[in-house]
């Protein structure tokens, strides 16, 4: 059906302005005014803004990881991200050493089919690279559509990759037109830290901090930088945390390496004392990195004002409090790692950045966004508002003030990270090609109606900053 969203404020990276959308077949036909149809649908958002739909360029949905699988899967993951104004997400496909990585991806499409209610897309593991790999790699890219590779440097004897490996996809990735992503831990120094701990009798969920301080991150992080440079590739890092990494990543970009740095909501508005919560709490808290010291908030909301920090994931990956996190209970090494995230980041990157003007509101587009189409191959028909493009649009209401709560999340999981946190925005309605996802506030998509993107190779689309940064 034809619609016309009318009366908003549109807002992308580069541009704000009073117009009304056409949308016809699933994408934007008209941008202007006045627009008359007796078979068009008319939507009012007065009073609003209209964003391209959010990217959310970080995700673990229906995850395995320690004797247990993440709470949220592609139905309720989906749904969740729709609802905080999400309509596209790239999820990472995990691999095994021995298998093929068709297996692997075939894997995550049955975990997606008939489930997602947005579009999606895979990140690819690369734990080891060797000849079939190698093999396999150009098919991945061509047939799949994967353009972007992820190599683990924590989590010894489970995810590792060795520098070699990560190399090597350095190299592969340069040639084939890939973006690799890291996640930036010395997974050794940590290995030895937790062990060390345990014996010491430490084992509370604090532990899990202090055994990967900010130093193993910011190690691992100007490691890959280097190995990037000397492969003459590119490089993404995933959910900086702290000072020591950001400043690995701008001294990088500063000397011409090709790299890109991606901070989290949950770094921008918690710290480390939160697992130091008692009765076990701060198990709902544990994830790596771990949260960290107050003050590396100031340094990374600097870093996305000035652009050394480009995109804001979510790295969702829930797992419920009561018969999940409190597998650690007694081994703080042991507890699942990861949160519930992939709601509330919109809001939270709108309510503590633009409201409390630390970021621009179209930098903040920028970050939720059009960014990650970019950098991962789905721009332009994703990431912004214009004539031909996907009609993924959030109508967002920015005089909105709630309190995030797990009462009221759509998250499957039994807390929430953020709880009794007040916010100022919130979306109201999403389109997803046309086509409401979320209407007033209510779900009213279809599971299964997300489609599978593939996307184009690293470098076909301008990478050039956006023109507004302050």
């Amino acid at each position: 059906m034809k619609k016309v969203i009318k009366n908003g404020t549109i807002v992308t990276a580069t541009d704000t302005y009073h117009a009304d959308l056409f949308i016809e077949n699933g994408v934007i036909s008209q941008i202007g005014k006045h627009f008359s149809s007796d078979d068009a649908e008319i939507i009012d958002a007065k009073g609003c803004y209209v964003f391209p739909g959010g990217i959310d360029p970080h995700t673990h949905l229906e995850m395995p990881f320690g004797g247990t699988v993440t709470k949220d899967d592609f139905e309720t993951g989906t749904i969740a991200a729709a609802f905080g104004g999400t309509t596209t997400v790239i999820d990472f496909c995990l691999t095994n050493k021995g298998e093929t990585l068709q297996s692997a991806i075939e894997n995550w499409h049955a975990k997606s089919n008939h489930k997602a209610v947005i579009d999606y897309g895979f990140h690819l593991q690369i734990v080891e690279m060797n000849e079939d790999v190698l093999h396999e790699l150009p098919k991945v890219i061509e047939q799949e559509g994967i353009t972007s590779f992820k190599v683990f440097m924590a989590y010894k004897n489970v995810l590792q990759a060795d520098d070699e490996t990560l190399f090597r996809t350095l190299i592969s990735a340069k040639e084939l037109g890939a973006l690799v992503m890291v996640h930036a831990e010395n997974g050794d120094v940590i290995d030895y830290l937790v062990k060390k701990a345990l014996e010491q009798g430490h084992t509370d969920p604090i532990y899990h901090a202090l055994t990967r301080p900010t130093e193993v991150e910011g190690e691992a992080t100007g490691r890959a930088a280097i190995l990037t440079g000397l492969a003459s590739s590119q490089l993404y890092v995933v959910h900086v945390s702290c000072a020591d990494a950001a400043r690995k990543i701008a001294e990088a970009r500063n000397n011409g390496i090709d790299i890109w740095g991606e901070t989290c909501p949950q770094y921008l508005v918690l710290d480390q004392s939160y697992l130091e919560k008692p009765n076990f709490e701060g198990a709902k808290f544990v994830w790596s990195p771990p949260l960290r010291e107050k003050w590396n908030q100031d340094v990374l909301w600097n870093a996305l004002k000035t652009g050394q920090l480009q995109t804001v994931g979510s790295d969702q990956c829930s797992f419920d409090f009561n018969g999940q996190k409190d597998l650690g209970k007694g081994d703080f090494s042991k507890i699942p790692n990861g949160g519930p995230i992939i709601e509330d980041r919109v809001s939270i990157l709108f309510s503590e950045g633009v409201k409390k003007g630390r970021i621009s509101l179209n930098q903040f587009v920028d970050l939720v966004s059009t960014r990650s189409a970019k950098l991962f191959g789905l721009y332009p028909r994703k990431g912004t508002i214009a004539v031909g493009v996907d009609a993924d649009i959030v109508i967002f209401d920015p005089t909105v003030e709630r309190t995030i709560s797990q009462e009221t999340h759509h998250m499957a999981v039994d807390y929430n990270a953020f709880e009794g946190m007040k916010v100022t925005g919130e979306p109201i309605s999403v389109l997803s090609r046309g086509e409401f996802v979320i209407r007033d506030k209510k779900f009213v998509g279809q599971l299964g109606a997300g489609q599978y993107l593939k996307r184009k190779k690293y470098g076909t689309n301008d990478q050039s900053e956006t023109t507004n940064l302050v």
